[in-house]
């Protein structure tokens, strides 16, 4: 290309910006409320200042511990647990926290309030910080904090009545060292969110080598047995999830009736599942979910299981009734 001719790559300068904002917006950024962000040292509302530098380490090396949490009636539910498992996946992979965990709680709530709806998702990101675009954690000179407040899905029950079809993973569950640890490395998560898109059904679910049921690629999944024992995998070699966990505890109120008779975590094979009287999914957003075909083949009572009837019923009771697990940020 000579002197004289332009070049097809347009440079741009901070004087431009006013320019770029509008090719910037999005119609989908409607649905992000605000963004606190360690590098503004603030809270931000415009979707166009929700970024994060490219030489954060959680960009370009997926270097990052996160937590997802929603709030309900202006209340955010089960925060102490979140809060607790990111103190942990901090520890458990040398993580410097930015600040107090007392901190960090205060400024979730300063940001969802200024997202200004009372129901919504919370997702809190620690990474270890810029520095460099290499790969030496010690590049980085201090830790980042974001806090991203979005719209919240509608639990999945609440649009699929008839439950959830599932599928096996053509993926391998994680190594139990990455699986059991809430971090930013989500390429195989996301790897399966697609194969379960394109393969026509709502969820996919991994097994482990010795084929063990392990999870899905952001919810956990369990069985009930026609001993009516409420089964979900070892917590060694996946994420426990904080609903998975909070619907184990709360099953105890289910075994008080009879509707249960016990709740443990063990390896589940998959003949297991396919001989189970309920098949169930446990995620922060789709809350208890019934399964009601497991690799193209009906199984279990789907939505109509009472296990699944009461287990839902006592979550969803927990998340709007049940003031000791909830944090307020609205009044």
């Amino acid at each position: 290309m000579s002197d004289e001719e332009e070049s097809p790559v347009k440079h741009f300068t901070t004087d431009d910006f006013p320019e770029l904002v509008g090719r910037m917006r999005k119609p989908f950024q409607e649905n992000y409320f605000a963004m606190y962000s360690s590098v503004y040292g603030g809270v931000v509302t415009d979707p166009i200042l929700m970024v994060v530098p490219v030489d954060d380490h959680l960009v370009h090396r997926g270097d990052g511990i996160f937590e997802t949490m929603k709030c309900v009636d202006g209340n955010i539910y089960n925060m102490a647990a979140h809060m607790t498992r990111l103190r942990e996946s901090a520890s458990r992979l040398k993580y410097r926290l930015p600040c107090s965990l007392d901190e960090i709680r205060a400024t979730v709530i300063e940001t969802a309030r200024a997202g200004g709806r009372r129901d919504c998702s919370i997702r809190v990101l620690v990474s270890r910080g810029q520095g460099s675009l290499g790969v030496s954690p010690y590049d980085c000179a201090e830790p980042g904090l974001y806090i991203v407040v979005s719209k919240l899905k509608p639990p999945f029950m609440d649009g699929h009545p008839e439950g959830a079809t599932v599928k096996t993973s053509k993926y391998a569950a994680k190594p139990a060292y990455i699986a059991t640890v809430k971090n930013c490395n989500y390429l195989l998560n996301a790897l399966m969110k697609k194969e379960s898109v394109e393969a026509g059904v709502d969820f996919v679910v991994a097994f482990d080598d010795a084929g063990h049921l392990a999870e899905g690629p952001t919810e956990n999944m369990g069985i009930v047995t026609d001993e009516g024992r409420l089964l979900f995998p070892r917590i060694e070699g996946i994420l426990a999830g904080t609903t998975m966990t909070r619907v184990a505890e709360l099953a105890q109120q289910a075994i008080d009736t009879g509707v249960l008779s016990g709740v443990a975590f063990e390896n589940i094979t998959r003949d297991d599942i396919t001989g189970a009287t309920e098949i169930l999914i446990a995620g922060t957003t789709p809350d208890v979910t019934a399964v009601r075909e497991f690799d193209g083949v009906v199984t279990g009572a789907g939505p109509e299981g009472r296990a699944f009837e009461i287990l839902s019923t006592l979550l969803l009771d927990d998340i709007h009734c049940n003031a000791d697990m909830h944090t307020r940020v609205f009044d």
